[in-house]
């Protein structure tokens, strides 16, 4: 036998239901799934938390920030911006990044208690 479901079927449906009905659409589920796999990339975790901390940066400065390539670092915020992570705006021949207030609340969610501006840089290879 599994460890990990019951011998036997004990189902208590009031309980359950009421569990059931405060779950989130299917919908919503799937733009935090995609969020949160947005920050699953460790480079792309530091991009955020630079973002956090110098509140709004262009790439130029966030590669130099995150020791990146500025074409890796254009792959990362681009990724942010598409799962609504970041925001971005043009200011005449730059675009400056920020993070939405999604992903604020996703990067504090998971860096609990880390003051953002003393992330450690990222060891091993930076071209992922």
């Amino acid at each position: 036998m599994s460890h990990d479901a019951c011998d036997l079927l004990c189902l208590d449906l009031p309980h359950a239901e009421t569990v059931r009905r405060s779950l989130p659409p299917l919908d919503a589920a799937q733009l935090a799934a995609d969020r949160a796999k947005a920050l699953a990339d460790p480079n792309r975790l530091r991009v955020a938390a630079a973002l956090a901390t110098g509140d709004e940066l262009c790439v130029c400065d966030l590669a130099w920030v995150c020791g990146l390539a500025q074409n890796l670092v254009s792959h990362h915020v681009r990724n942010l911006r598409q799962a609504g992570v970041a925001a971005s705006r043009r200011d005449g021949r730059m675009v400056m990044y920020r993070l939405t207030p999604a992903g604020r609340s996703l990067l504090e969610a998971l860096l609990p208690g880390t003051p953002l501006a003393v992330i450690p840089a990222a060891t091993g290879n930076s071209a992922s």
